[in-house]
């Protein structure tokens, strides 16, 4: 689940929890627009650790190979850019 789905279903679940006056037999709005925004709030905070932990490379092409440099590598002194 990503960040526009997650928001969607905090919306989706604060629209049935505070906006729906109106009653369904057999179905509660209010607990189910509840869960919907406990699902939405996980799945926001799940995504945001995984953005946070993924791991960066930078990938350098040149004439001569390609380069990959890993974080915590010391930069390539070959390339004058650097």
């Amino acid at each position: 689940m990503r960040i526009g789905a997650s928001l969607f279903l905090i919306a989706c679940g604060a629209i049935l929890t505070f906006a729906i006056t109106k009653e369904v037999n057999g179905i509660d709005l209010s607990t189910i627009g509840v869960i919907l925004m406990i699902v939405g709030i996980l799945g926001l905070l799940i995504t945001l650790v995984m953005l946070n932990t993924r791991r960066r490379t930078d990938v350098i092409h040149r004439r001569s190979g390609t380069t990959v440099i890993e974080p915590g590598d010391p930069v390539d002194p070959v390339d004058p850019r650097y």
